[in-house]
């Protein structure tokens, strides 16, 4: 990998990391707070495009700021409501699967190993 001209370019980086960091635990609730909606309300149509738009807010920029895994796991989720969305796939399982996504991104999400996965 090249090294970049500017000097203040890790800087700048590093920056927008903390920043993404900082405001993590807000996009974390907002998945929660949809999930709670699809449990509370059923898993109809606003319900579900929300708890997508949520998982895809995570899954679309969390790897830019060096939490790799964590959009990845986001991206595999929100893969999952777009088939309940656009094909009516089953919703079984999905409850515990975002649960356990969220308990693991709040307590770990830079970590490159998902407990899932261990």
């Amino acid at each position: 990998m090249a090294t970049p001209v500017d000097p203040a370019y890790r800087e700048r980086l590093k920056a927008l990391a903390d920043k993404y960091a900082a405001a993590l635990p807000e996009r974390l609730d907002a998945v929660d707070r949809a999930l709670a909606a699809v449990l509370a309300e059923g898993a109809g149509q606003p319900q579900l495009e929300a708890l997508h738009h949520s998982l895809h807010t995570i899954a679309g920029s969390a790897g830019s700021f060096g939490f790799r895994l964590l959009g990845e796991q986001a991206r595999q989720l929100e893969q999952q409501v777009r088939a309940m969305l656009e094909q009516g796939a089953s919703w079984d399982g999905a409850e515990g699967e975002i649960g356990r996504f969220l308990e693991w991104a709040r307590r770990d999400p830079i970590s490159a190993t998902h407990p899932a996965h261990d």
